[in-house]
């Protein structure tokens, strides 16, 4: 057997139990200063109104990105082509309902309105 070395999760199997809890540490850690910089941002009045919103968009994908390799331990590894495959599909399904569910809102709202000219007409008899 050759001791070749994969692409690994930090605190896999593999590792020894006080480095699985200083990885788990680290990224608490990095999680809660992720939380901290997510509530800086939206209620800091030195950035920019429009920045606003990329900011906090960035900061809650980097903490995706956190809690999936230091949490769920999901890699690019050979052993984790399940989980990466399982984590692909599941963020297909909730791009398309989040995309489905705005569209039929926004044509809900375009149907549910009269048009301005019929309440003019409404508001004149």
């Amino acid at each position: 057997m050759t001791d070749t070395r994969y692409d690994r999760a930090p605190g896999d199997v593999e590792q020894e139990t006080s480095s699985g809890v200083l990885v788990y540490t680290i990224g608490l850690v990095l999680a809660v200063v992720l939380t901290a910089m997510s509530f800086w941002v939206a209620n800091t009045s030195l950035l920019w109104a429009g920045g606003v919103a990329l900011g906090l968009t960035v900061l809650a994908i980097a903490q995706m990105g956190i809690h999936l390799v230091f949490f769920l331990h999901v890699t690019s590894g050979p052993d984790n082509t399940n989980n990466v495959m399982a984590l692909a599909f599941g963020v297909l399904i909730v791009v398309l309902v989040v995309v489905g569910s705005l569209l039929i809102m926004a044509d809900l709202n375009d149907s549910m309105m009269p048009s301005p000219e019929l309440m003019n007409l409404q508001m004149q008899h």
